[in-house]
């Protein structure tokens, strides 16, 4: 039998007195999509990340092809055939697709002569994997799911026969990332070997040949995909049942909570993102928004909340927003939560603490106040302590910078500030992105309960399965324009996936 594409004996590796793995043996087979699922903060990142040499293990050893290898940074881990595709992309935005490509492998000073020759081989790594991504275009008017071609291209041109990926489908649409799996399916039958991190038990059961699970620093089980089922892996990953489905009852809806009239979004750029829409939330009701990535979403959800200059009117429990000159205090004052889409941009400033970023724009109020007028930070601390508790943020160490955190774990610091404020109506844009199953189900709980107490939730996504799950009705955004109003248990994926791809009917 040929050697194991990979093999890992005993991995062990601690941050101070946080073990982040224990022991680790894994088994990787030549031209296999083996997947690795674990809850936020089981290790898998960390695991890879040894792997790939971002870190060194402080015991064991590492296998390539049967041979022992010494991996101490990432070019040897290029050398030694092995490629990662990050969470978040590492690509220069205002480069083009040949230049980031090459970057860093280039032939020698002539640049001129190193682009030639990537552009031909770029042809025919896009060509042979079906990755097909324009040379010239620059990155930054690019997709999503094409900048993530990018990344795979990068690891193809150094050689790569192992690849990992990350949380691939984060940031993807339902569409693109069922054209990634079928990419990683490719290559797998050309002879790669591909592991891929995911929170999502449908591509686990639908892309992989077998899965190991990760539970607090420990391997736990590798299966065969095909002999096992989302339940069990669920229950492997979390150390209990786990509730795969929302449960929820019919809505009462109240009165009418927020208002949106004749709104218009125009970008930095002059171009008209949103265009002239109207709708209302009821309290007691969640109307999910969804759509593809870039007909408007994200510049909706800015506007509303705070972020983002707009047209038209918005009218919060009849008092209007001042939408030429937002405010993100005048959002927090009228009782408004926002889960921004992108945590790290907008949700998070990444050097800062965990319990400085859960208690920002909170940190004026009366409790967090001493008798001298200053921050309690005592007083911000404990609270964060007690929110990061309840929504389970791994590591527990409140005074880590957010950047320390794993993707997941960054959501959970945003949802726990915005949602334990209690609020009377809460925009949410991708709750669950990078966050694994025993959380989402958590989360999932949670929105619910504030519905059932009668808060007004605008919920974007662009999992559809999230959108009929949790919503009570539901409208698309393509183009700008929002289509297709409907209450959530009288459509379906199918019929949403067409008014996404603007076939309104």
């Amino acid at each position: 039998m040929a050697a194991p594409a990979i093999q890992l004996k005993n991995i062990s590796k601690s941050f101070g007195p946080v073990q982040a793995n224990k022991n680790i043996s894994l088994s990787v087979n030549v031209g296999t999509i083996h997947g690795i699922v674990g809850e936020n903060g089981a290790g898998k990142s960390t695991l890879m990340s040894i792997l790939y040499g971002f870190y060194k293990s402080d015991s064991g050893d590492i296998f390539v092809g049967g041979e022992k290898t010494i991996i101490p940074d990432s070019q040897a881990a290029i050398s030694a055939g092995i490629g990662m595709v990050f969470q978040h992309f590492k690509l220069v935005e205002n480069f083009s697709v040949l230049e980031n490509v090459i970057l860093g492998a280039e032939d020698g000073a002539l640049l001129k002569q190193s682009l030639a020759k990537a552009r031909i081989q770029l042809q025919d790594l896009s060509k042979e994997y079906e990755l097909d991504v324009d040379p010239d275009a620059i990155i930054e008017n690019m997709s999503v799911g094409l900048q993530q071609r990018v990344e795979i291209l990068k690891a193809l041109y150094r050689e790569a026969n192992i690849l990992i990926l990350d949380e691939p489908t984060g940031v993807l649409t339902p569409s693109e990332a069922d054209h990634l799996f079928r990419i990683l399916k490719n290559l797998r039958d050309q002879g790669k070997t591909i592991i891929l991190i995911t929170h999502k038990l449908r591509e686990i059961m639908d892309a992989t040949d077998t899965v190991s699970v990760m539970r607090a620093g420990e391997m736990t089980a590798t299966l065969e995909t095909k002999k096992t089922s989302p339940e069990e892996l669920a229950e492997l990953m979390v150390g209990r049942k786990v509730l795969l489905n929302v449960s929820k009852n019919e809505n009462k809806a109240g009165d009418i909570a927020l208002e949106v009239k004749n709104l218009s979004i125009t970008d930095e750029k002059g171009v008209l993102r949103v265009k002239d829409i109207t709708f209302e939330v009821r309290e007691g009701e969640i109307l999910g928004i969804a759509g593809v990535a870039g007909n408007g979403q994200s510049e909706l959800l800015e506007a509303l909340g705070g972020f983002r200059k707009a047209e038209g009117s918005v009218s919060i429990y009849g008092h209007s927003l001042n939408l030429a000159n937002p405010s993100g205090q005048e959002i927090r004052d009228l009782s408004i939560a926002h889960v921004p889409e992108d945590r790290q941009r907008l949700g998070l400033i990444m050097e800062f603490t965990a319990w400085e970023n859960i208690g920002f724009g909170y940190q004026h109020e009366n409790e967090y106040s001493n008798n001298w007028g200053l921050m309690n930070n005592k007083k911000l601390r404990s609270d964060a302590a007690e929110k990061m508790k309840k929504f389970d943020v791994r590591p527990s160490d409140n005074k880590l910078k957010a950047r320390s955190f794993s993707g997941g774990n960054q959501q959970k610091l945003v949802l726990a500030r915005e949602i334990e404020r209690n609020p009377d109506i809460l925009l949410i844009g991708q709750p669950t992105r990078g966050v694994d199953i025993g959380a989402i189900e958590f989360i999932h709980n949670e929105i619910i309960k504030l519905r059932d107490e009668g808060k007004a939730i605008v919920l974007v996504s662009v999992e559809l399965d999230e959108i009929l799950s949790l919503t009570d009705r539901v409208s698309v955004m393509f183009d700008g324009n929002l289509i297709g109003n409907k209450l959530t248990s009288e459509t379906n994926a199918m019929e949403l996936g067409l008014l996404m791809g603007g076939e309104a009917n």
